[in-house]
């Protein structure tokens, strides 16, 4: 299953590299990218666990930049 989201306000290259590698390694995620140019975070995934991935995921992006508000796209 792939989701996508746009991430409003980021503004970090670094942040958007550090939020890639994080979520890419929570439980259940096959593959995820953020696209720094166009803002956009996918995540591939067991459908199953998406709920939790995408909890976690928003958690990660908070704590590595507040600002930053997770969208679906």
């Amino acid at each position: 299953m792939r989701k996508k989201f746009l991430l409003d306000g980021l503004g970090c290259a670094n942040c958007a590299a550090k939020m890639e590698r994080s979520i890419g390694k929570l439980d259940g995620v096959k593959q995820a990218s953020v696209n720094f140019m166009t803002t956009k975070l996918t995540i591939e995934g067991e459908q199953e666990k998406m709920p939790s991935i995408v909890q976690e995921a928003e958690n990660i992006i908070r704590k590595i930049e507040p600002d930053v508000v997770m969208k679906k796209a």
